[in-house]
């Protein structure tokens, strides 16, 4: 296939060096075949970043902590826990660099929480961390969760458009105010650190996973993702990088997570080097240069090698080609799946250049061989040295150690900021542009509000099924609309809109009904759905949920018909 996206990479002041360089020397490269059959990569035909200047103040610091740091301690840091999995006291006792909540792991009984359950599940992480008992230098946890669409976990938050929306938006100012506002969020309920920006580059449409990623175009990616880090973080070199409202943030999948043959999550890209390299790195390179400070690694593999033990693309191209300083974390017990490991016992992860295990309910086996390895020299000292070393330069980057206990920061606990009036205008603003319009039959639209309209479709009444996934829960969906105390179901909007111009609505979800009405607005669509669970084998809309048979009944009885798709 004919290759477009060397263009991005160019446009960012890079140079990629081919196989025969301007100067004329030649540059030993396998072939695309043999590097296929080998799962062999060429760093030096990749992109190269310059070095950021480390600050000295920020690496004396760093040498002065770890100076006072057990080996104990160092392994604690590179281990995240699942909230779910882990307590304030095994956080203590274990010294551990991190704490996630996944996708159904709140405090409390259901899997979102309000803010008044985050924070105070917060303070007690943070307390347990930075309590002096037993070591000479105590280092506060950071909190990560995946806030992908706005803090879908947290009770009334703002929830935006999905990635796969945004993208449509094609507006880098907005996805940036979408960002900063999700960061405020953030922090209202204590959190550090989210997993976004996804910079995947979707190519097959049966990837369950897909509408995580801005476009199959690569440039689309490029033009979003320094502007997505800097909503999260700041600007580097300006006064709001790590400034009071601020979070930290994650370019994911590292890398290619979205070429998978047939679209398959956790599958294997068969892809050439330099197919990886042009389409699905250049995403990554923005974020780079705009300072993101953690990378997370992929479930994926490319030839047959799982990302999260590739030594030669985490290690060799990210850090020392592209000159990434800040830390690596790998995804859910994604370790567990390279040949040779399991959950709790993978130091090849470790070796490959993984900084932070994310190991949610293995924490503590793996902290034990974790520890093993290192003592008994199969994980350097070295290694482990740097793994620590870029863990405290983020959190001291962030200002961690400075910030104070979650609650006791600018903003926390403000319910005020949830889905204020600013937030929900941004909101509203984002599913405008995010709309895709496939048709307009003779002129169909705008409707006028006037007339009687009947609505119809499971998708109507239902935040959660317009949401998609990673709302409130992992899956996402099975939620209703009262769970969602700031939000307006499709069916609300209309009634609001028709009722304001004197019209009349007729709600019938199913459709079966005998109503005289001048138009047919019919919302359906997908069942939301996140990671694996939402690949599919082929593209057919399954109509379970929806008789879309009823649409045909409607337009031969001379009643125009409006479809509003819901889909990932």
């Amino acid at each position: 296939m004919q290759l477009k996206s060397m263009k991005p990479a160019f446009a960012l002041g890079l140079s990629l060096v081919a196989v025969s360089c301007a100067s004329g020397n030649q540059v030993q490269v396998a072939s695309t075949e043999e590097a296929k059959a080998q799962g062999v990569i060429n760093p030096e035909i990749w992109p190269e970043l310059p070095a950021t200047p480390l600050d000295p103040a920020i690496e004396a610091r760093i040498d002065a902590i770890m100076a006072k740091m057990t080996l104990e301690q160092k392994v604690g840091q590179t281990m995240q826990a699942d909230s779910a999995s882990v307590t304030p006291e095994d956080v203590k006792k274990y010294r551990l660099g991190s704490v996630l909540s996944g996708g159904n792991s709140a405090p409390g009984p259901l899997p979102y929480a309000d803010t008044a359950s985050w924070l105070e599940m917060a303070d007690k992480y943070w307390e347990a961390s930075t309590d002096p008992e037993g070591v000479e230098v105590a280092i506060p946890v950071i909190w990560g969760i995946d806030a992908v669409h706005g803090h879908a976990n947290l009770l009334g938050a703002t929830i935006f458009p999905h990635n796969v929306g945004l993208g449509a938006a094609r507006d880098p100012d907005l996805i940036e105010r979408i960002m900063a506002a999700t960061a405020r969020e953030l922090v209202v309920s204590g959190h550090d650190w989210t997993f976004a920006p996804t910079l995947a580059v979707p190519r097959n449409d049966n990837w369950g996973r897909g509408y995580e990623g801005f476009s199959e175009d690569p440039e689309i990616v490029v033009s979003y993702s320094d502007r997505i880090v800097e909503g999260l973080q700041g600007t580097y070199g300006e006064a709001d990088f790590m400034a009071p409202g601020k979070i930290l943030s994650a370019a994911k999948h590292y890398i290619g997570d979205g070429a998978t043959d047939y679209g398959r999550d956790q599958g294997d890209a068969s892809i050439s080097e330099e197919e990886l390299r042009d389409i699905h790195a250049v995403g990554y390179l923005p974020a780079l240069k705009a300072q993101v400070q953690t990378v997370m690694v992929s479930f994926s593999s490319w030839q047959n090698v799982k990302m999260t033990g590739n030594k030669a693309l985490i290690t060799d191209v990210l850090k020392d080609r592209l000159n990434f300083n800040g830390f690596v974390v790998s995804d859910w017990n994604a370790h567990g799946q390279i040949p040779g490991c399991s959950n709790t016992d993978c130091p090849e992860a470790f070796n490959a250049g993984i900084d932070m295990f994310m190991a949610p309910d293995s924490w503590r086996g793996l902290y034990e061989s974790t520890l093993a390895h290192a003592k008994s020299g199969r994980i350097p000292m070295e290694r482990l040295d740097d793994a620590v070393r870029r863990i405290l330069r983020v959190k001291l980057q962030y200002g961690l150690f400075d910030r104070g206990a979650p609650s006791s920061r600018q903003d926390a606990g403000d319910v005020s900021l949830l889905a204020n009036s600013e937030h929900r205008a941004l909101a509203r603003e984002a599913v405008r542009k995010s709309l895709v319009l496939l048709k307009n039959n003779e002129s169909l639209l705008p409707l006028d509000p006037g007339k009687t309209v009947l609505v119809v479709g499971d998708g109507a009444d239902s935040i959660a099924k317009a949401s998609g996934g990673w709302t409130l829960s992992w899956q996402g969906g099975a939620h209703t609309n009262d769970e969602f105390p700031n939000g307006q179901s499709i069916l609300s909007g209309i009634q609001e809109a028709v009722g304001a111009a004197g019209g009349t609505v007729i709600f019938d979800e199913d459709g079966t009904g005998n109503h005289a009405a001048d138009v047919v607005i019919a919302v359906y669509g997908e069942d939301a759905y996140a990671e694996f669970q939402g690949d599919r084998p082929h593209l057919d809309f399954a109509v379970d949920s929806f008789d879309t048979n009823l649409l045909a009944g409607y337009q031969a009885a001379g009643t125009p018909v409006v479809s509003v798709f819901l889909s990932g």
